[in-house]
């Protein structure tokens, strides 16, 4: 068993799904006003969820996991932060060394935590 779908509770779908095919440059393979499912390339599910519709109903809030891109080095690192910068995403962490890499950490349209790290250890 190897866990493939990641799902987050969104406010709004529609709009968050916008927000998601910017960002992936890759559109989705399901999308209705409550729910939207992409299919990445690496084959892991991304469901977007609308929170109010969820069942059961959902308590929390985005910010309390992270979608996590690994990337190849730290140029990427510094190219991602600059163009998700450049596009108005919410910054929480600037690139820095971590103890585990390089990284940064934006935020989607809910408070989810997006980190783009490059390992090294």
């Amino acid at each position: 068993m190897s866990p493939d779908y990641v799902l987050l509770y969104v406010d709004n779908a529609v709009a968050s799904e916008a927000f998601y095919i910017d960002l992936l440059s890759l559109q989705p393979v399901q999308s209705s006003p409550t729910f939207v499912l992409f299919v990445l390339a690496s084959g892991m599910k991304l469901g977007l969820w609308s929170r109010h519709t969820a069942e059961p109903k959902v308590l929390a809030n985005g910010g309390g996991s992270e979608l996590v891109f690994a990337v190849d080095d730290r140029s990427v690192v510094n190219d991602m932060y600059a163009d998700w910068s450049a596009r108005g995403l919410a910054i929480a962490q600037r690139p820095t060394a971590a103890d585990f890499g390089y990284t940064f950490v934006a935020l989607d349209r809910d408070g989810h935590r997006l980190r783009v790290l490059v390992l090294e250890v």
